[in-house]
């Protein structure tokens, strides 16, 4: 195991978290100087969790006077809305955005700020922090996982399950497309299990790197997204993990799939396959993507309290761009509206 910091990327990483969040807490930056956040021309974001209040927006980011009024941008290139923006149409969703990421232009966003619970959406930062572990502790995806218990130990009626059974050993490549193609919520027990020991503990470092990444307004209890009142976030902080998710290598090769095939083993010892297809209705066709658009990946969930939610990685006349909506009513409304959203990509819109 390397013991020199110096060598150890997730070392300076956190540093730089702990650091970006002492801002965070600290300032406020105009271009005028800087003002403490409890200045009065500064407002506040609604608590994410009941007590905590935080800066608003404006702390992300210097002003300028050629951003436009209700637009702020963090550094390299994040994209941050003016706390108190409000749509001209509110949409039938708890929250949705569309972020021109090219362009650095916010086209759309309605209490993005606002806590809300992912449902399984809590598996992309389940994702993120298994690239982060994989490259700080120098693993291999071709590493196998010896499964503990059935289906993960997950009893939830509706819950859904790969169905990796005690004693299966599947790869850890195999595992993180049974999370992000199928969300497969015993795979994602499997991958915390295995990279930290426990659950409790891979939730720890999911928490951590949250904060380290600036979604300060998220707290979950558990790699899957299965209800909790205790999990919680927000779309705003949803952005910023599908964000870094989509700069980590081989990440949208697998959330991109309409279907994977996985190879593991059984008690035993007999080669098995499972064939598992998106989740996502527009990469599997039954969902139509607007003219213009192409979708190249991203991650669903669903749960009652949390209702039906999506965030989409695409592309339209050469810009990307990253979508959301939280808490659709139904899957169908989710597809409309989403539908609806990627409709206002420019290109698509002429």
């Amino acid at each position: 195991m390397l013991t020199d910091n110096k060598n150890r990327p997730g070392v300076w990483r956190r540093a730089a978290g702990a650091l970006f969040a002492m801002l965070l807490f600290g300032y406020t930056c105009t271009a005028g100087g800087c003002k403490s956040p409890q200045s009065d021309d500064v407002p506040m974001l609604a608590p994410a969790d009941g007590g905590l209040v935080l800066p608003s927006a404006r702390t992300y980011a210097v002003q300028a006077e050629s951003i436009p009024v209700g637009v702020r941008f963090m550094a390299d290139g994040y994209c941050v809305p003016a706390a108190d923006a409000r749509p001209e149409k509110k949409r039938p969703v708890k929250a949705a955005l569309l972020f021109d990421i090219t362009d650095q232009e916010i086209l759309f966003t309605q209490d993005c700020f606002t806590k809300i619970y992912p449902a399984s959406t809590t598996k992309l930062l389940t994702a993120l922090t298994f690239y982060r572990i994989i490259e700080e502790e120098g693993r291999s995806l071709s590493e196998q996982v010896t499964i503990r218990e059935d289906n993960g130990g997950i009893t939830i009626y509706g819950a859904k399950l790969c169905g990796f059974m005690k004693g299966d050993v599947v790869s850890l490549e195999g595992l993180l497309n049974g999370l992000l193609v199928y969300s497969g919520n015993d795979a994602a027990v499997a991958i915390a299990e295995y990279l930290c020991g426990s659950e409790a503990d891979f939730v720890k470092r999911m928490n951590e790197i949250a904060w380290e990444i600036g979604a300060t307004h998220t707290h979950f209890v558990n790699p899957h997204g299965l209800h909790n009142s205790e999990h919680y976030t927000t779309a705003y902080d949803m952005y910023l993990i599908f964000r870094e998710c989509l700069q980590q290598e081989g990440f949208l090769d697998i959330a991109g799939k309409s279907a994977a095939v996985i190879d593991y083993y059984g008690v035993d010892g007999r080669a098995k396959q499972m064939e598992l297809e998106s989740t996502n209705q527009f990469l599997i066709g039954k969902s139509e993507v607007p003219d213009g658009v192409t979708v190249h990946g991203g991650k669903t969930g669903s749960t009652t309290p949390a209702g039906d939610c999506l965030m989409l990685f695409s592309s339209c006349g050469g810009r990307e761009y990253i979508s959301a909506v939280f808490g659709a009513s139904s899957r169908d409304v989710l597809y409309k509206q989403m539908g609806e959203l990627l409709s206002l990509e420019p290109s698509a819109a002429d």
